[in-house]
């Protein structure tokens, strides 16, 4: 079904956000798998942010090939990082451990427990970020929730001593986020600018979206050592967007342009393309809005068909995991409009996919999320598989 122009106008109690089954769960609830679009696009509403370029128009249509399982039997796993040789650093979000997969083999090595973890409900470790510099300093950067709050620690990768001893301890970077048992963002991503982006949630209050003194409901960007980047769109903070309601995607285009999953509540699933200082709405707006004062959605989808978690961008488009939806989307860029409406693939066929991320050219690696207490697990879940996208 398309859908078109709507605004919700929502101002709920964290204890009802609890009790809602419809809120997108946040988490939810094959070769050439072409499903019948169910997104729209909207209307840009704010000038690119980064640097222009020229950009072919990717077609209406594309595909996307199964290739390969990477890995088999991981236990809710969340982040994914890219190592310079090519093997990946995936996060447990549950066990609190960073493990190395070995791309040829699929031999796993786990590199250590990430102290300080305290994981429960949509809690616990879950973005993964490697320093600008990691081939010098080797730094490995998580998001994850503790006792009190949310926060971005790094730790020193150490591979050459033994497995299971290789993390250095957490030396937080950035902490105070909103936690809850719901809500807790947990994206983080170095941009083209070498800065820290980190997308957070509302924790389930929904009033600190818009509160712009809060952590909570924002896409944040810092430098690598924490602090509010220079260029900021408020003096002094880290917060780069505001009226957030769960984002746990976040991707950059060919131009540098930020884009950005958000999980909607009952009525619609976001994703955005980011211009500093912008609010996107949420409590006051859930998806598009007649009010001027929000920056209105790139594309839209009911809930059950996405509940979005992580993004990538390939081939000229931004590619979405959907959680409930159990589907990958493809969004098809012309700078800051979709091109086309979007198109959903591997309907049904892994379950639940939480993260997607770059594997350079035209492929992608794609991880489940069976074994996060919300899906269905079969033989071998959860998984990594490497794809060929067009």
């Amino acid at each position: 079904m398309i859908v078109r122009h709507r605004a919700v106008t929502a101002v709920l109690a964290a204890a009802t956000l609890l009790l809602t089954a419809g809120c997108s769960s946040d988490e939810g609830g094959g070769e050439d798998d072409t499903a019948t679009p169910s997104g729209t696009a909207s209307r840009p509403t704010s000038s690119p942010t980064g640097r222009a370029t020229t950009q072919a128009v990717p077609p209406a249509k594309g595909t996307v090939k199964v290739l390969r399982t990477v890995t088999e039997d991981l236990k809710s796993p969340w982040g994914l990082a890219a190592l310079p040789d090519g093997d990946l650093l995936v996060s447990s979000r549950d066990e609190g451990t960073i493990t190395r997969v070995d791309t040829e083999t699929g031999e796993k090595t786990e590199l250590g427990e990430v102290s300080g973890v305290s994981p429960a409900g949509e809690g616990g470790l879950m973005g993964l970020a490697l320093s600008p510099t990691f081939a010098s300093d080797h730094l490995v950067y998580a998001y994850f929730t503790t006792e009190s709050d949310n926060r971005i620690a790094r730790m020193l990768y150490e591979e050459e001593k033994p497995a299971g001893e290789q993390l250095g301890a957490p030396n937080t970077v950035f902490r105070g986020i909103p936690k809850g048992y719901i809500h807790n963002g947990g994206r983080i991503a170095f941009g083209p600018d070498k800065m820290l982006y980190a997308g957070t949630g509302e924790s389930g209050d929904t009033g600190l979206s818009q509160d712009k003194d809060s952590l909570g409901g924002k896409i944040l960007r810092m430098t690598p050592e924490g602090e509010p980047a220079p260029g900021n769109p408020f003096p002094d903070s880290a917060v780069y967007s505001y009226g957030h309601r769960n984002v746990q995607g976040l991707a950059w285009d060919s131009a540098q342009r930020l884009f950005a999953s958000e999980f909607g509540q009952d009525t619609w699933d976001e994703l955005n393309q980011i211009a500093p200082g912008d609010n996107y709405g949420w409590p006051e707006a859930e998806g598009d809005s007649d009010d001027d004062a929000f920056h209105n959605p790139l594309a839209q989808w009911r809930t059950d068909d996405a509940s979005p978690s992580g993004i990538a961008y390939a081939e000229g488009s931004i590619w979405m995991a959907g959680l409930k939806g159990q589907r990958l989307w493809r969004v098809p860029l012309n700078g800051t409009e979709a091109a086309a409406d979007p198109q959903a693939f591997l309907e049904g066929e892994y379950g639940r996919l939480r993260t997607v991320v770059s594997a350079g050219g035209d492929k992608l690696w794609l991880v489940t999320s069976a074994t996060d207490g919300r899906g269905d697990p079969k033989d071998g879940d959860d998984r990594i598989l490497e794809l060929q996208v067009t």
